[in-house]
């Protein structure tokens, strides 16, 4: 991209966004606002950078975190000065809770206008917290060689800092001066200045070092398998919430070490390793129903526990182990504490793809004192009655549950999770919001070799943003699909307003109970009044009209059948919302009584 001249903001915003590019980042969320002016020019002159503006500051940094959790990389998000940048708050605690990059850049007023009741001005400077994994205020823009440097190198460093060592938000707060536009700036010395500068200026040796080919200090070999799950013949793998982006790699290695271990995998329905089920033959969907069954959840109490990413959503599952605190290993490269347990636990702190045993099935030794003695286990053939007692109750249940819902042809919630996983074209990125829905795919999503691509917030575990969130996961990408409740699309309806510049299909299955059906699950729903109002908060809302408003298709569907024709095919553009009225607590009655 050319670099401005014309004033300081202009020249000192084209060298920020020119680094940027340079390093790789290819979408700006834009929300519009005065003193953001010279960043919104310098990111829509970029030619490599996809420029979207979004008029609610919470909607487009939710979709910005859906950019970037699709494709792994940064997404830059702008606003102006004052109470603009707060209502990125929630998002960038997802940011870090999930590991997701986000670059978040607001723009302030200069140091002499704050404090002194300027107008849209507030104390930008650690807007969120310890939430950033780094921030830092940009200096005043500057004609001066050395300052353009240090614009650069903070660039690429704070660049950097979004995706290493762990993903997370960056937030850089940028204070410029008047003239904000990019016109000729009328002092004199400046003007000089920038002339001179600009006669002198060298593009490509100035940026000759900015480049998208760095890469993360990991030199992790392959780790060998401790001695300890060789030597047990009681050892369980849990495939928790994941966030690999490279899904059939990810569940081929977790297949390979359940095989030479003979372990089972309980596999999280937000787990891609569900939706690759031939890799793996010894996958358990029906975790939490089985440990419902309390003679079985003793008799198939482990010695050893390989949990891989973060925990599954059942609360009966974290009971059961918190209750028998085996030793556990949790397998999850980045830096965070994952054990909310507080058991017995080994960080390993790598990918489950460096993980001994894909390939030779030898003799393999944890070489790292303190994790087992020293002499060579040979794998396979431990623990077949412990797997197979696993295996078997798997079988059944999973029967059962699948009669069940087949046989099912009135309007239940979960059915509808249940179909989704068997009716979806191959590969369909799909987001799942928080409370209900997410609980309905950990237990009723049937394992395929569909390929899904599951998509969540599971980081604080929110419900802002769900429709932005999924904007951004399925702009550009195949045909998507969102399910989520009533509540937590009414939360987020503005992002709605995205629709003239997304690009591509989603597809909303949304459950209509009107209201918070997980409330029905909890003690508070016995007590009435106050629970209707104020837990399950119904809003009668008509969604055909609220469709329409925003010039969404709506179709209400009556029956199982509509919506597997809905499903697949999908369409290929536009946004349409397929809605399932359900009767909540008619729902809830129906979960308490079979789960």
């Amino acid at each position: 991209m050319p670099i401005g001249f014309r004033n300081i903001n202009e020249l000192w915003a084209c060298i920020f966004t020119e680094t940027l590019e340079r390093l790789g980042l290819n979408c700006a969320v834009i929300c519009p606002g005065s003193r953001s002016t010279p960043l919104t020019v310098a990111f829509a002159v970029a030619e490599g950078i996809e420029v979207i503006p979004i008029l609610d500051e919470r909607s487009a940094v939710f979709f910005a975190l859906g950019r970037a959790k699709a494709s792994g990389l940064p997404v830059a998000i702008v606003c102006t000065s004052g109470t603009a940048g707060a209502n990125f708050y929630s998002a960038v605690v997802e940011a870090n809770l999930s590991r997701v990059p986000l670059l978040i850049l607001t723009a302030d007023r200069p140091q002499e206008l704050r404090n002194c009741h300027s107008g849209q001005t507030i104390d930008q400077l650690k807007l969120f917290g310890n939430y950033p994994n780094w921030q830092a205020e940009l200096a005043i823009p500057s004609t001066n060689m050395e300052m353009l440097a240090y614009l650069r190198q903070t660039t690429i460093y704070a660049y950097e800092q979004t995706l290493y060592p762990v993903s997370g938000a960056v937030h850089l707060n940028i204070p410029f001066r008047d003239p904000l536009a990019p016109i000729r700036d009328v002092n004199h010395v400046t003007t000089t200045s920038l002339q001179s500068l600009q006669s002198d200026f060298n593009s490509e040796e100035f940026f000759a070092a900015v480049t998208d080919k760095f890469k993360p200090n990991i030199t992790h070999s392959q780790i060998p398998i401790p001695d300890k799950w060789l030597e047990t013949k009681r050892g369980i793998i849990i495939a928790g919430v994941d966030r690999s982006q490279q899904p059939q790699k990810y569940c081929s290695a977790i297949a390979q070490l359940a095989q030479n271990l003979k372990f089972p995998v309980l596999a999280e329905g937000l787990s891609p390793v569900r939706n690759y089920a031939s890799l793996n033959p010894y996958i358990i969907s029906t975790y939490d129903s089985i440990l419902r069954n309390r003679d079985l959840a003793t008799e198939l109490i482990p010695e050893v526990v390989i949990q891989i990413g973060e925990m599954p959503t059942s609360k009966i599952l974290r009971q059961w182990l918190s209750d028998h605190n085996p030793l556990r290993w949790i397998i999850e490269p980045s830096n965070h504490n994952l054990d909310a347990l507080h058991g017995r636990v080994v960080h390993l702190r790598m990918n489950i793809e460096v993980m001994g045993g894909q390939g030779d099935k030898g003799t393999r030794r944890w070489g790292d004192g303190g994790m087992g003695g020293q002499g060579d286990k040979v794998m396979g053939g431990q623990g077949d009655d412990y797997l197979n007692i696993w295996l078997s109750a798997e079988v059944d249940v999973r029967q059962n549950i699948d009669t069940t819902l087949r046989e099912k042809t009135e309007l239940f919630e979960g059915k509808a999770a249940w179909l989704l996983s068997q009716v979806l074209p191959p590969q369909t990125p799909l987001f799942i919001a928080n409370s209900m829905a997410v609980r309905d795919v950990e237990f009723f999503w049937k394992p395929n070799n569909l390929g899904v691509q599951p998509f969540f917030n599971r980081g604080a575990n929110g419900i802002d943003g769900t429709l932005s969130t999924a904007l951004g996961i399925a702009h550009r990408q195949q045909s998507s699909v969102m399910l989520t409740g009533d509540l937590a699309l009414l939360h987020d309806t503005n992002g709605f307003l995205i629709r003239n510049k997304f690009i591509g299909h989603l597809t909303i299955v949304l459950i209509n109970n009107n209201g918070g059906g997980i409330f029905e699950m909890l003690p508070i729903s016995q007590f009435e009044p106050p629970f209707e109002e104020l837990f399950a908060t119904p809003q009668d809302i008509d969604f055909a009209l609220l469709c329409q408003t925003y010039g969404v298709k709506h179709q209400l569907i009556t029956s199982w059948e509509e919506l597997c024709s809905k499903l697949n095919p999908l369409p290929n553009t536009g946004i349409r919302v397929l809605e399932i009225r359900t009767d909540r607590k008619e729902s809830a009655k129906w979960r308490k009584e079979n789960l």
